[in-house]
């Protein structure tokens, strides 16, 4: 009877260990992302935590018990996962989440060769992370992910040596639809803040609300950086074809090099509400060639663009109550600050 109780206190043990593990090394993390279970919690100890290659996450919780990556209680700082060391290439990914119902959150995603998180599963909830300084996009869905939640992250300085590509964060090429932005900043990444670009999918919805993407196509030294320099870009194919239904509400684009909301062939449904666009470029440029199927505008401020008039083509229109209507014109003094 000893023998059997000491085996199954053992087990219940070792049962625990798998549901809260703490981790302050780089191989600790990665031991415990090769024991975790669903409901189980990987506490992340601060410190700069150095890798030479990706981690692949597959593995997946359910959506009663997701699997948690998170900042340890008693940190007094962040943790850095520096993934500085790689070479810019298009497989090197600093994070690459295929698996479904995680929570990744207060984590620090730095200098990866390619996204520094590609997700590629569902059901995900990314908060309170940021993204910088990598090789592609800081943060980018793909792949048909649908229906993950990114929450009050940031994502900056992201540049690429192609000067195409390293955007702030994207839902684009083959995403699922059902994804939501909340909360989130995007600022001086080589491309855009948000880019949408679909390649293999068709017809889905993100949902961006509480964002802001501001002085992106201005590199991390203050100068120009050659990419698009878009804040938000609904969307846009290939074949200028695709439609890429995005809506904004609450969101603020501002001191973009070209656009602060920007048409780029997508032939979807955009809508934007209570949005402010403030010295873009451009503020909104839905063009009148390769139309959206609808745009509406309702309750935005569009102040000061610097090289030209917005405009709002689609073959279905519903803009009202805007700032540049009824008789309004915003100025410097509707506003609490312009920094």
């Amino acid at each position: 009877m000893k023998k059997k109780l000491l085996c199954t206190i053992v087990f219940i043990n070792c049962l625990f260990s798998f549901s809260q593990i703490t981790v302050s090394t780089p191989q600790d993390l990665t031991n415990a992302l090769s024991v975790v279970t669903a409901g189980g919690t990987i506490y992340v100890r601060n410190g700069n935590y150095v890798f030479t290659s990706k981690i692949s996450i597959s593995k997946s919780g359910t959506s009663a018990n997701l699997i948690s990556i998170v900042p340890h209680p008693d940190n007094v700082s962040r943790a850095k996962l520096d993934f500085s060391s790689m070479a810019e290439d298009s497989s090197n990914q600093g994070i690459v989440l295929s698996g479904n119902y995680w929570h990744i959150k207060g984590i620090d995603i730095f200098g990866a060769g390619d996204n520094g998180l590609q997700i590629k599963g569902s059901n995900n909830l990314i908060e309170f992370c940021t993204f910088s300084e990598c090789s592609d996009t800081g943060l980018q869905i793909d792949n048909g992910a649908a229906n993950n939640v990114v929450l009050n992250c940031d994502s900056f300085f992201n540049a690429d040596s192609t000067k195409e590509n390293a955007d702030g964060f994207a839902c684009k090429l083959t995403a699922g639809t059902g994804n939501k932005f909340i909360g989130c900043r995007a600022w001086q990444n080589l491309d855009d803040g948000w880019d949408g670009y679909l390649r293999g999918t068709d017809n889905i919805t993100t949902i961006y609300e509480n964002c802001w993407a501001f002085k992106n196509g201005i590199l991390k030294n203050g100068n120009l950086s050659g990419g698009d320099g878009n804040g938000f870009k609904t969307g846009g194919s290939d074949d200028k074809l695709l439609k890429h239904n995005a809506i904004y509400k609450n969101c603020i684009a501002a001191g973009n090099v070209v656009d602060g909301f920007d048409h780029n062939s997508n032939r979807g449904d955009v809508t934007l509400y209570n949005c402010s666009a403030y010295s873009n470029g451009r503020n909104i440029n839905f063009g009148n060639s390769n139309i959206a199927n609808s745009l509406t505008i309702k309750n935005t401020v569009s102040f000061a663009g610097v090289s030209g008039g917005d405009s709002y083509s689609a073959t279905t229109t519903n803009i009202s109550n805007n700032s540049w209507q009824n008789g309004l014109v915003a100025n410097a003094a509707d506003f609490v600050s312009l920094d």
